[in-house]
């Protein structure tokens, strides 16, 4: 990624932080002046005011009592200070400001990736194992190794995806044919479903395109179906149904699962934020919150529809191609 836009930010921030300690100190600094300056001539007096029995024209020359001026004049160096401090403050975080930013976008990326290259390579994992098995048991292994091939390049797919949503950029294909990506994302799916006794089961009414990247679209049905995986109970069906309502495309991924608490409702959404385990792999309560930022990014919504106590529903709607 280029480090051009990070430089001028950082470059940008630092001018900001010059032109707020000169402004700042200047401000401060005059006043200071003019207060003490007030302060002489209220205080002062004409020379000659000191011995009027001489007789002597009064001169041009002022008296200061220094008892008198000398607390005001440290008091305006400690209120100085104090402002100056606080100039020093508010400059530094400033100064900070693009830093935190950053560090936060930094552990953003991370978790990000960390979340969306789990799944991948755990599907990896397990066709490796299935490889080894059907190796061992001198069954055909063609299949396997076209499925591996399958999840390297969802793996390649995905962290290029992500790449370029870090640097602000799509992926090179602005449409996706739905029905290649719940193919896609099913396909990448089934070991672990097999794993966990899930059959997956798609409806498609008809052939749909939405104006998002193909590989982006993939990953949005990745998560929503295995977080249905991970959340139904062995023998049980998560059926994946995607249909037109107007001008928006309706994906619906319906687990068998023991329902979502009405406090969580909202709550699944958020970063970090896990509803009861399962008893399985561990996730990191990311899968949801990526779904949703990623459709508004692409002016779309997920939501949960409905939820009982034999299972739940959740939609991702994108706005459909013209």
């Amino acid at each position: 990624m280029s480090g051009s836009p990070d430089r001028d930010r950082v470059q940008r921030s630092a001018l900001r932080v010059g032109i707020l300690v000169a402004a700042g100190s200047a401000l401060v600094i005059t006043a200071g002046v003019a207060v003490l300056v007030l302060v002489l001539l209220i205080s002062g007096r004409p020379e000659g005011e000191r011995e009027p029995e001489r007789g002597e024209p009064v001169g041009d020359h002022i008296v200061v009592d220094v008892d008198r001026v000398l607390p005001v004049v440290l008091a305006l160096g400690v209120l100085g200070v104090v402002l100056l401090g606080v100039i020093a403050w508010l400059a530094a975080r400033s100064a900070v400001r693009p830093l935190a930013e950053a560090l936060r976008l930094q552990r953003a990326f991370v978790a990000d990736s960390s979340h969306e290259l789990r799944t991948p390579l755990t599907a990896l994992t397990s066709r490796i194992q299935i490889l080894q098995r059907r190796q061992a048991a001198g069954r055909p292994i063609e299949p396997t190794i076209a499925a591996l091939r399958h999840d390297a390049r969802v793996l390649d797919d995905v962290l290029t995806d992500m790449l370029l949503a870090a640097e602000g950029e799509d992926a090179g294909d602005s449409s996706a044919q739905l029905d290649g990506c719940l193919e896609s994302a099913v396909a990448t799916l089934e070991p672990l479903a097999d794993e966990t006794g899930v059959t997956l089961r798609t409806e498609v009414a008809h052939a749909m395109t939405a104006p998002i990247p193909s590989v982006t679209l993939t990953r949005l049905c990745v998560a929503l179906i295995d977080n249905a995986v991970h959340h139904s109970p062995s023998g049980s069906v998560v059926t994946v149904a995607a249909d037109r309502n107007g001008d928006t495309i309706e994906i619906r991924v319906t687990d068998a699962g023991s329902g979502v608490d009405p406090a969580d409702h909202d709550r699944i959404f958020e970063r970090f934020a896990r509803a009861a385990e399962s008893g399985r792999r561990r996730g990191f309560g990311l899968g949801l919150a990526l779904v949703r930022e990623t459709a508004a990014r692409y002016g779309g919504t997920a939501k949960l529809e409905s939820t009982s106590s034999t299972g739940s529903t959740f939609v991702l709607a994108l706005p459909a191609s013209r």
